[in-house]
């Protein structure tokens, strides 16, 4: 068994690394937010004035996410699992492309689209692969909606995603415009002086990553610099190709 790298990996991505997979990225002028307005499916309020066009909504995004696999950017970062210790992955992302890739630390700040819950009890929580309809219940009587986080919702595992990165040794930025807030602030917790490296075609450093000293900005999608990234880190830990 090969010995693997004292080192503590956190990687933060956004839509843009499923992008390329053929997953809707959100705020891209074809994004989803070109196509739907915010408040009317994605929202507490939204959910309220009419559930079944909330549902309809994500049961499209779920048939698609089934008929998709992930891509390279997905599977080198699963990749790093087999050369460092302690490898995590914080994404804004609800598919489920990073597991399926075979990376078994994924921590997911918006929700899972494979999943639903309960409306009165939230800690009841399902896998779901089929479209989820009006008078589907949990295992207490009440409606399920799509295990989601939505606008205007907090984001209860921040603080858990917050605690990851300031024990980072490498932090590691892909494919997000980092505008989404609070997720986009998680580079504030990140310790000032590790290596930082932000993978985006359409790079928008935000005040908190340029706080970081060692940021290197590679300006290509997933596919192209992600593979880059994981060749540089094994490059500079004498990990053999």
């Amino acid at each position: 068994m090969s010995i693997k790298i004292a080192q503590r990996i956190v990687i933060f991505t956004g839509a843009g690394v499923s992008a390329e997979s053929g997953l809707s990225t959100f705020r891209d002028p074809e994004g989803i937010w070109a196509k739907y307005r915010i408040e009317e499916v994605a929202t507490p309020v939204a959910w309220k004035r009419d559930p079944q066009k909330v549902l309809d909504f994500y049961n499209a995004r779920r048939r698609q996410l089934l008929q998709v696999a992930p891509n390279m950017a997905h599977y080198a970062l699963a990749g790093l699992e087999e050369h460092f210790e302690d490898v995590r992955i914080i994404t804004q992302n609800v598919d489920d492309l990073h597991e399926r890739a075979g990376s078994t630390r994924v921590l997911h700040l918006h929700g899972e689209l494979r999943k639903v819950r309960s409306t009165r009890y939230p800690e009841l929580v399902y896998p779901w692969d089929d479209d989820l309809h009006l008078g589907d219940l949990c295992e207490r009587g009440y409606q399920l909606r799509p295990h989601i986080v939505w606008f205007d919702e907090e984001v209860p595992l921040l603080p858990d995603a917050a605690d990851l990165t300031r024990q980072a040794d490498i932090f590691i930025v892909v494919g997000t415009s980092l505008a989404v807030y609070p997720a986009a602030s998680l580079a504030y917790y990140a310790f000032e002086e590790i290596s930082c490296y932000y993978i985006d075609p359409n790079p928008q450093v935000n005040w908190e990553m340029r706080r970081l000293k060692n940021l290197k900005i590679v300006a290509k999608p997933a596919t192209e610099g992600v593979p880059m990234v994981v060749e540089e880190l094994k490059k500079r830990f004498n990990i053999p190709a």
